[in-house]
């Protein structure tokens, strides 16, 4: 039997965080057995598809390494309508499904119970096909519905607690439960790896599978993604769209590497391992059972430490889309003839070590290339405090009598300021970086004053002395 794996996300938002894990999950079982994986665009959703949610699908996954031409598919399940259709006459013709055209309220009326399920009202009514009557499956009054499930093992469920579920609509049109069963039939698809949300469906699912005369595959649930607070991710509340990590500047490698974390982990004590690690140890059965925390701070982390595993020039080509803007992130603050791609070399490694995301490249660097540094007004009231004028002056006259523009000498000069003042080093270049980067936090303030030069470095401690006076 060749594995056949599938994802089918809808396209009706932003690619969440959890589905990436899923695909990514999917993907390596079926590179691990030599496999097919399988993309199915699952767009019945008219009202809320959008072309370009699709098409971010599938650029989101070209980004975490699934790239377009080494799967199968896209398919769209709206182009197997028929196929649901006809699924659905099938199960109503040989007397597995039954029209019904109960409403809600008439369940509660008869059961008196707000919270029963459906209470098959309808089963030998032998209602035909009409305006409000939806097509319902008939489940087994007895018996067991028994899952074969990777992760959680075989997990059972009692048939007559199974409700008579709605499989099409008045319309005729086949809801989620029998359109994805008839295309994952279509599809020979062998395995199913999903969130444990859909644990519920599951044997709903199955029993269409046996029903159709088709052996059910095999499953597997994995953890829900909960936020800190241990709340299921939600697109409401949290930060969950994978374009947002990657706009942001987030590493696909550092990405995906984390989101292979949520429920398992490597061998040994280590959790930044090489892709080729993961694709040798990851067994989907020894994904455990916990709610996963995808912490976004620990993602952070990792990604600085993938950011300063990069070699010099790696770190270079990968800022390049902060450093001139695209599609979906920002343009820098600066006009585009004044950046200097050589002084932007020199300074990359000093940055590399600093910075957590790419995105924070820009505020890093923009003292290099704007005319004047950003105007941060709580820099400046941290800075320039009282005596803050006074080490300015000191700091022009020095930096104005060396002969030698660089950072040791450019160090030393303001030293002897301090020092003529009673003053330790970082109290005394404080107001100076504030002066001439805008900021009180930022790159080695000596190196960055070497690559700013003389007469703008003095221009600008000149105009933060100005406007301290005024």
């Amino acid at each position: 039997m060749t594995v056949r794996v599938r994802f089918a996300p809808s396209p009706t938002g932003m690619f969440h965080v959890g589905g990436a894990r899923s695909a990514l999950q999917n993907w390596i079982y079926a590179q691990q057995h030599g496999g097919v994986f399988v993309l199915r665009i699952e767009d019945t959703d008219a009202a809320r598809n959008k072309p370009e949610w699709t098409e971010g699908i599938i650029s989101a996954l070209d980004w975490i390494g699934i790239e377009r031409g080494t799967y199968e598919g896209p398919y769209y399940q709206s182009s197997y309508a028929a196929d649901h259709t006809a699924a659905a006459t099938r199960l109503y013709g040989e007397g597995k499904a039954y029209y019904c055209d109960c409403k809600r309220e008439d369940v509660v009326a008869r059961t008196g119970n707000t919270h029963t399920g459906y209470d098959g009202f309808c089963r030998e009514r032998a209602l035909g096909p009409g305006e409000g009557r939806a097509l319902r499956f008939r489940t087994p009054d007895e018996g067991e519905t028994v899952v074969v499930d990777l992760v959680r093992g075989k997990p059972t469920f009692e048939n007559k607690l199974i409700e008579d579920f709605v499989i099409a609509r008045s319309d005729g049109s086949a809801v989620f439960l029998l359109a994805n069963v008839v295309d994952d039939m279509s599809m020979g698809i062998t395995h199913v790896f999903r969130a444990e949300e859909h644990l519920p469906n599951t044997p709903k699912q199955q029993l269409l599978w046996e029903a159709l005369g088709v052996t059910p595959p095999v499953w597997g649930h994995v953890p829900v993604i909960v936020n800190e607070k241990r709340q299921k991710l939600s697109k409401r509340r949290d930060k969950v769209a994978l374009e947002s990590y990657r706009d942001e500047g987030y590493l696909a490698a550092a990405m995906r590497n984390y989101l292979m974390l949520l429920g398992w982990a490597p061998s040994g004590d280590r959790e930044i391992v090489p892709w080729s690690v993961v694709e040798e140890e990851y067994r989907i059965e020894d994904v455990n059972h916990a709610p996963a925390f995808f912490d976004v701070k620990k993602l952070r982390a990792f990604n600085g430490e993938y950011i300063r595993a990069l070699t010099p020039s790696e770190f270079t080509q990968v800022c390049a889309p902060w450093l001139t803007g695209t599609d979906t992130i920002p343009a820098p603050p600066w006009d585009p003839a004044a950046f200097d791609a050589e002084i932007f070399t020199t300074i990359a490694p000093l940055a590399q070590t600093r910075i957590a995301v790419l995105s924070e490249i820009v505020e890093n660097v923009d003292f290099l290339f704007l005319d004047q540094p950003v105007d941060d007004e709580a820099s400046w009231a941290k800075a320039m405090k009282e005596g803050a004028a006074d080490i300015l002056d000191g700091a022009a006259e020095a930096f104005a009598a060396l002969t030698d523009w660089t950072a040791e000498p450019l160090k030393a000069a303001l030293e002897q300021v301090g020092e003529a003042r009673g003053l330790k080093l970082g109290k005394t270049q404080a107001p100076v970086r504030v002066a001439v980067t805008g900021r009180t936090v930022g790159l080695p303030l000596f190196e960055s004053i070497e690559l700013l030069g003389r007469e703008r470095t003095l221009a600008r401690i000149a105009a933060a002395r100005a406007r301290l006076s005024a």
